[in-house]
């Protein structure tokens, strides 16, 4: 077998093609230089991360409505149907009956329990208020549902001590153990 000699113009051609030589500037590289895009996505993550506005929320569980013990048409008859409105000025408290008066005595127009004189909400009178309206008869003894609704400028937290002034009974001295009001609050709109 014969080997066939490689002219020069072929070996110089072979020793050209197989030595490396740089890229120049119009030819393309072979490296993919990512250093400026992730300097770019990191000035942008640090910009949306210190734009964000941090809300730490606190979540209530909340029930659908149940009206008394059958839940049927006599059940809704007998049912106190509580609903408390905060406004500016105070709570306006309706019921079966409907409006309750000042001071949560009887039925009447005007606010059931006001502002203090130092113009904070009283949540004492409207726990106090709940619990008289609860034993004013025993069919309301198994109710455990208010329907609350406050006006677009009532802060959250009126919202959360009102909930809270309704959702238990004042404990007795001593007594380790409040006894349950109104756990279940449904929110409502004013139409």
């Amino acid at each position: 077998m014969s080997e066939e000699k490689l002219s020069g113009s072929q070996r110089g051609k072979i020793r050209r093609l197989s030595t490396p030589h740089e890229a120049g500037p119009d030819e393309e590289a072979g490296e993919l230089n990512i250093v400026p895009f992730l300097d770019i996505i990191m000035n942008v993550l640090m910009f949306v991360l210190s734009s964000i506005a941090l809300t730490f929320m606190t979540t209530l569980d909340v029930a659908s409505p149940r009206a008394g013990k059958g839940g049927g048409r006599d059940a809704q008859q007998n049912a106190l149907s509580l609903t408390v409105i905060v406004v500016p000025d105070g709570y306006s408290i309706k019921a079966k009956g409907g409006n309750v008066g000042p001071g949560c005595t009887d039925m009447g127009a005007g606010l059931a329990v006001p502002k203090k004189a130092d113009g904070t909400y009283d949540h004492e009178k409207l726990t106090e208020c709940a619990v008289r309206l609860k034993h004013s008869n025993d069919d309301y003894a198994d109710e455990t549902t208010v329907s609350l609704t406050g006006n677009p400028e009532i802060t959250y937290a009126v919202m959360i001590d009102t909930i809270d002034a309704l959702r238990r009974e004042p404990s007795a001295a001593g007594d380790d153990k409040a006894k349950l009001l109104f756990p279940d609050v449904m929110f409502s709109v004013i139409r």
